[in-house]
């Protein structure tokens, strides 16, 4: 009997059709993570948020259509196989699934991207709460083919991807990082998804999450759980002192214990009366944006953090190794140490933590210079 009319032995097409479906979003999901991982580097350039624009525009193209009639939706599908190459490859995957495989896709690559800018933004403890829960919808996005035509999610993940991308896009357009335009951006989110969805035929799907996501988000940032994006720490050095040359800056450190091979200074500091420690830290920020910087330098007493003093300085952006800037404190207690490097409107950047201890250092305790 022929293989192509046996039900019990399936052609190779099919066998092929059938792999072909449970590899695709697995290779899509590692393929476009690397990508974005290489591509995205340090730093977010204007043409990434344009790249993601279109993204955004695509899909709620795409939503539209989804809410219309079914018939509509065929039509749709029909029109995307007018190519003869095409139809001759694909002729065997039901048409009405193509406009939920792009959907995910779209949501897939946004996703990691944000996570990506996020996980780079993201340096101290709080922070990475935020990042998690991206990573955590970055990775359940693969297995949600079938949950994406029930629309209240693709409204739920447009409005995130759109509130999220704005909060990136304000700093860009207007050149600063105050908390006000994160607010206004994170509206303007929701309000966009909630007219997107008000213009779609039918209204299919609910809207109500959307502004839950959004409401959440304003309630970490309040907390200090979303850093200021798209500010990104390059580097933060506490030493006994500093020196700048035409190379760039001198200063000196302990070196690292030998077993903390991933490192070369340590951040563990002997002082004398009247000594003084020195704060080195380089900060990104794109193009344009200007704003200041502050180091809240903090002791921990009785098991909480008191700040002692704050010295800030300003940012220029556009520098692509980060503005560099320094601020320094005497007459240090022993004891347990951080500076919290912070926008003008108290949002953390990064938190660096060291140990003071009074006296001389012991005699295997070597220091050396470094150059940032």
């Amino acid at each position: 009997m022929d293989s192509a009319t046996n039900p019990e032995n399936p052609s190779k097409r099919a066998r092929w059709l059938a792999r072909s479906r449970m590899l695709l979003p697995i290779s899509f999901f590692v393929g476009g993570f690397i990508w974005d991982a290489m591509t995205i580097g340090k730093k977010v350039n204007l043409s990434d948020m344009a790249i993601f624009a279109l993204y955004l525009l695509v899909a709620a193209f795409l939503m539209h259509q989804l809410a219309a009639p079914s018939s509509a939706m065929r039509r749709m599908g029909e029109r995307l196989l007018r190519w003869a190459w095409l139809q001759k490859r694909v002729s065997n995957w039901p048409v009405q699934d193509w406009p939920y495989w792009i959907l995910q896709f779209l949501f897939g690559s946004l996703l990691s991207a944000l996570f990506i800018l996020y996980f780079k933004s993201s340096s101290y403890g709080l922070a990475w709460v935020v990042t998690l829960i991206l990573g955590i919808l970055l990775v359940a996005n693969e297995f949600m083919e079938g949950e994406y035509r029930r629309l209240s999610l693709c409204w739920s993940m447009f409005g995130l991807c759109t509130i999220l991308w704005s909060n990136f896009a304000f700093p860009f357009l207007l050149g600063s990082v105050h908390a006000a335009w994160f607010y206004l951006s994170t509206l303007l989110g929701a309000t966009v998804t909630y007219l997107l969805y008000q213009k779609a035929p039918q209204h299919a799907g609910r809207i109500w999450p959307v502004w839950v996501i959004a409401g959440l988000l304003m309630v970490a940032y309040r907390a200090d759980m979303i850093p200021p994006v798209p500010l990104v720490k390059q580097a933060v050095v506490v030493a006994y002192d500093l020196e700048k040359s035409p190379e760039g800056y001198w200063m000196t450190v302990d070196k690292s214990p030998w077993w903390q091979f991933w490192r070369v200074n340590s951040d563990h500091f002997y002082l004398q009366p009247g000594q003084r420690l020195v704060c080195f830290s380089a900060v990104f920020a794109p193009q344009g944006l200007h704003t200041q910087l502050l180091h809240d330098w903090q002791q921990r007493v009785r098991g909480e953090w008191v700040s002692v003093s704050t010295p800030g300085f300003s940012l220029a952006g556009g520098r692509d190794s980060g503005y560099r800037g320094y601020t320094y404190k005497t007459n240090l207690t022993a004891g347990e140490w951080r500076v919290r490097i912070q926008t003008a409107t108290r949002q953390t950047i990064t938190v660096h933590p060291f140990t003071v201890s009074l006296g001389a250092p012991p005699n295997h305790k070597p220091r050396t210079r470094i150059r940032y």
